[in-house]
């Protein structure tokens, strides 16, 4: 397990490509306001656009997430662990703030590249009409 890669998988670079090619810029790894050693995959700090790409193993996918044989006690209270981690993670960005998207890595980049740009521009919108009154 310690071969697994924690940042800068196959899915992060391809939505961050098609992220970048439809002129969004944002920060990668950018820490949680508040949170010590927690980070935002991919982060819109000007719209407060946080987004997560989750790995199915590691953050418990209802699809492909799979049980390990040996050690199965450890392991499920560390996936356990890692979930509820992710759902605190989820709540404290809402608190302050933030548009929080997750998603899994099996997703097609393409299509959770146009959603992340929607969100994007949904919540540029909604900063400038606040502007304006």
């Amino acid at each position: 397990m310690s071969r697994q890669v924690s940042k800068d998988t196959a899915c992060e670079l391809a939505v961050r490509r098609l992220l970048h090619a439809a002129g969004l810029r944002y920060r990668v790894e950018y820490p949680v306001p508040g949170m010590a050693r927690r980070r935002i995959d991919v982060a819109f700090t000007g719209v407060k656009v946080a987004v997560l790409i989750d790995g199915c193993f590691w953050h418990g996918c209802p699809e492909h997430a799979t049980q390990p044989k040996a050690n199965a006690e450890w392991w499920r209270a560390k996936l356990d662990r890692n979930m509820a981690r992710d759902q605190e993670t989820t709540e404290h960005l809402i608190a302050e703030g933030w548009t929080v998207l997750r998603f899994w890595e099996h997703q097609a980049p393409g299509e959770v590249a146009v959603q992340i740009a929607a969100a994007v521009e949904r919540c540029r919108l909604e900063k400038h009409r606040g502007r304006k009154e």
